[in-house]
């Protein structure tokens, strides 16, 4: 069985994060938590701390391995991950092997096969929470990545503390933290080779470009990129609860469209105006609408002069003289939002 470490800075920071993120979201004694752990550095520190805390409070607190199946060492390194998180004190320890599509691209579909794995143990055990140990370096490269993408605030946003039943304790501890978290505990991570597979784009981000970054702007940059995200949330969920009390507001519903008042509309700010019709197109169901088809639904506004209707993906749009018009082959249910 794994010593009982000295308390380090780094066992003292992941201890505390994990400790105060229970407390902002009201985890208490006789709770059920389980913490996602593939046995590298950072969920592994997060599955220790947690173990930890949670004996302190009353709190149960388990874990989930999910086994992919991917290459050759996982089932391995599953079970031996199961025997340490079992000898650290996880009640229940499990692993749960899944089946690994190919819809999306191999990253897309381990991780939908994730989910789905941990949706089902956490269902199965009736925990609160699913924590997952993503770091401030994941979180800036989240950021970094959503950039090159243009892919507007929300990819920006980088990812939330709790989303759902998943909460991340660990945004603001680095990855240098939680592999010295390890290391003075005595444990010893997995490494996982695709962690270094430059076919990923990730890993390109974290082997290359981060580095660059910090050789030529200075240290912090992981940091500022998080603090950005954090702020940029912050503001997107101003704009977001603006956005839906407009659309409840002026966006009608009818049997198979959506009618949107233009005066109404028009007086909109542009940031209210484009999260509006990014609603209407994820009640449409539209598929794979982007910022070039918001941008054209919202050119329907100011610079409307007759032009013939809008063939989007999946939605039809057209402007009358007094609304936008969104119409669908999908029946939508009254007031559907």
């Amino acid at each position: 069985m794994p010593q009982r470490p000295r308390l380090t800075p780094a066992i003292a920071d992941v201890r505390r994060a994990v400790r105060e993120a229970w407390m902002r979201h009201g985890v208490v004694a006789g709770d059920q938590i389980l913490v996602a752990c593939s046995g590298g550095p950072d969920s592994l520190a997060l599955a220790a701390a947690a173990f930890f805390e949670g004996k302190r409070a009353g709190i149960a607190v388990g874990a989930v391995i999910v086994e992919h199946g991917l290459q050759a060492a996982t089932k391995r390194v599953a079970e031996e991950t199961m025997r340490t998180l079992t000898e650290l004190g996880g009640s229940p320890v499990i692993v749960r092997a899944v089946t690994v599509g190919t819809s999306g691209g191999p990253e897309a579909a381990a991780r939908a096969a994730r989910y789905e794995a941990l949706d089902e143990a956490a269902a199965a055990f009736d925990a609160k929470f699913v924590m997952l140990g993503h770091t401030l370096n994941d979180q800036a490269e989240t950021v970094l990545l959503g950039l090159a993408r243009g892919s507007g605030n929300r990819s920006l946003n980088g990812m939330a503390e709790l989303n759902g039943r998943y909460l991340r304790p660990l945004l603001a501890i680095s990855r240098e933290t939680t592999v010295a978290f390890c290391e003075d505990s005595g444990l010893t991570a997995w490494i996982d080779p695709q962690n270094s597979d430059q076919k990923f784009t990730r890993v390109r981000v974290r082997k290359n470009v981060m580095p660059i970054l910090e050789a030529e702007l200075g240290p912090g940059v992981a940091d500022a990129l998080a603090r950005t995200a954090e702020q940029l949330r912050e503001d997107e969920s101003a704009l977001a609860e603006l956005a839906e009390h407009y659309y409840n507001e002026f966006v009608k519903a009818r049997s198979t469209w959506l009618e949107i008042e233009i005066d109404d509309f028009a007086a909109m700010p542009l940031a209210i105006r484009h999260r509006v019709i990014a609603l209407a197109l994820g009640v449409l169901k539209a598929p794979e609408f982007a910022r070039v088809h918001i941008r054209a639904i919202d050119a329907l506004v100011d610079d409307w002069h007759g032009q013939k209707p809008l063939a989007l993906p999946g939605v039809r749009v057209e402007r009358t003289a007094r609304h936008i018009v969104l119409k669908t082959a999908k029946t939508l249910k009254p007031g559907a939002c």
